[in-house]
């Protein structure tokens, strides 16, 4: 398994370091990784001059630890998480190397709860909510990549109302 990691990184690292001619747009679309909470495959749909669809789906409750408070008893692992933002961005720099984003979305998560009444036993709870998000957004002059640092919240309706989590990652998408 290491040496198996060790190699994907070798080659993502040969990949980006590489020449490449083409040149990072955001009218198109992008795929690639996030880490953070959550954590997984980012797909970004640019649409126009400043509008994007973004969707992660990966992992949710790794980052912050996966053991947390929740309802009246609590999480013990790590779930599966959908969350999708529809985003408006601009150019901070004139070379539109940087730009700046946010938007809205929600999620929905399923993860182990652990409820006091269970005596150690759990359910899957399947929870969902609105997020909210905002970053910045790094285009290499040249390079058909793009690396991205953002924050967030994330609000869940459904099954605890107002439960707050912070949603913060940064990653890197192959524009294309």
């Amino acid at each position: 398994m290491k040496k198996s990691i060790l190699l994907l990184s070798l080659v993502l690292l040969g990949w980006l370091c590489g020449p490449n001619q083409a040149q990072a747009q955001y009218n198109n679309w992008s795929v690639g990784f996030r880490l953070g909470e959550p954590s997984g495959v980012n797909i970004r749909k640019y649409f126009g001059s400043n509008h994007a669809f973004d969707l992660n789906v990966g992992t949710y409750g790794g980052l912050y630890g996966n053991r947390r408070k929740y309802r009246d008893g609590d999480y013990r692992s790590v779930g599966l998480s959908v969350q999708g933002h529809y985003l408006w961005h601009k150019a901070l720099t004139s070379s539109e190397s940087i730009r700046g984003y946010y938007g809205f979305g929600g999620q929905i998560n399923t993860r182990r709860y652990y409820a006091n009444r269970l005596n150690g036993q759990y359910e899957n709870a399947l929870t969902l909510g609105g997020s909210g998000i905002a970053g910045v957004e790094v285009f290499p002059a040249s390079k058909p990549y793009s690396f991205f640092l953002e924050t967030g919240l994330y609000v869940e309706l459904l099954q605890a109302p107002f439960f707050l989590n912070l949603n913060s990652g940064l990653g890197i998408r192959y524009n294309f």
